[in-house]
């Protein structure tokens, strides 16, 4: 089973009448098509509105650029664009849209240029400030953590599944889940013993794999991809984690 929306796997299954699946793949990257298309806003390369979302409901980048609190920006751009110079960025905004509202692309890109500087040959200033917006418009992670759990709950044993991810934040929640259900887990001798979930997953690979030289030559966004892959076991499914308490974006836009 291959899906674009992937917390809607098991709903999937279930209107399709489909008990189990025997493999799931995630492909967690942005689409070239969506990257390069100027009007859905998710490149500073291309000027055009600044949206980012993958659909078309809910607030855009600019929506959450204009509504945010300061403190709010700056936690979006630090948490999910992994951005040291984020109080800066989240400063400087908060500064130009008391000027002017911000809509597009450029006007974002030029802002963060004048906060975050960069070397000959590294990333452009603005890559981690959108990233954090594409990210937090989409619930991006949010997603992800929503979708393996439901990718256990529909596969088979003996079913694999497999995701590539494409920065460290989408692998390190990959990486996380699959070393939890790939173990059972220990007790510890201080407390009273308890029973321990069976590991739902065997780990197929203990290092991500990684495109080659040839790969990278004759597709170069391929250079950041990491695959990870298991295989499930006749385990019953963990219970499904809590989603990580991060900022949200109908917290952020209630201003709450």
């Amino acid at each position: 089973l291959v899906e674009d929306r992937f917390s809607n796997l098991a709903e999937v299954c279930a209107a399709q009448d489909i008990d189990a699946v025997d493999g799931v793949v995630m492909d967690v990257g942005v689409s070239s098509m969506q990257l390069d298309s100027a009007e859905r806003g998710f490149s500073f390369r291309f000027g055009g509105p600044l949206d980012m979302r993958m659909g078309h409901d809910g607030p855009t980048a600019a929506d959450v650029i204009a509504k945010a609190s300061e403190t709010d920006l700056a936690n979006i751009i630090y948490i999910f664009g992994e951005e040291r110079h984020s109080r800066g960025v989240a400063r400087a905004i908060v500064a130009a849209r008391k000027e002017a509202p911000i809509t597009t692309t450029q006007a974002l890109a030029d802002i963060v240029g004048r906060v975050v500087r960069s070397k000959p040959n590294e990333i452009h200033p603005a890559t981690r400030t959108f990233q954090a917006l594409r990210i937090f418009v989409n619930a991006e992670l949010d997603e992800l953590h929503l979708a393996l759990s439901a990718a256990e709950r529909v596969l088979k044993p003996g079913g694999r599944l497999v995701v590539v991810s494409f920065h460290s934040l989408e692998d390190r929640i990959v990486k996380n889940f699959l070393n939890q259900r790939g173990k059972a887990g220990g007790g510890s001798r201080h407390l009273p013993e308890v029973a321990q979930a069976e590991p739902s997953f065997q780990i197929l690979t203990r290092r991500p794999v990684t495109p080659g030289d040839a790969e990278i030559s004759a597709n170069p966004r391929a250079r950041s991809a990491k695959l990870r892959a298991a295989e499930r076991t006749a385990a019953p499914a963990h219970a499904a984690d809590k989603l990580p308490a991060w900022p949200t974006i109908d917290a952020v836009m209630r201003g709450g």
